[in-house]
């Protein structure tokens, strides 16, 4: 449970914490994850707003309907981990260095 000078600390850094989340927010869809299946057929791009951006699935991949199915959900699952990952690292980094310690989403 946080003390009142826990809390008096960070009101005292709440405009520095909005400006870095409002930079951060900025960031976030320019930012770009990508993932590839084990056997290398299928590559998909992530955005850090959890957008897909671009799937690539290689010739030979397009024979088997529910292989393919499966690996393209195995490739989507990975790179939105990723994209996932490095948000919380980005928003332990900014609310870390404001001795802020918030449980990740």
């Amino acid at each position: 449970m946080a003390g009142f000078g826990d809390i008096i600390k960070l009101m005292s850094h709440a405009k520095e914490l909005q400006e870095s989340a409002a930079k951060l927010k900025e960031e976030l869809p320019n930012m770009e994850f990508s993932s590839s299946t084990a056997n290398g057929g299928i590559q998909v791009t992530v955005g850090g707003d959890f957008m897909v951006r671009r799937i690539e699935i290689a010739p030979e991949m397009l024979g088997d309907r529910d292989f393919l199915e499966k690996e393209l959900t195995e490739a989507l699952n990975s790179a939105f981990t990723s994209a996932r990952s490095a948000m919380q690292e980005k928003m332990k980094s900014v609310t870390s260095s404001l001795g802020i310690d918030l449980p990740a989403f």
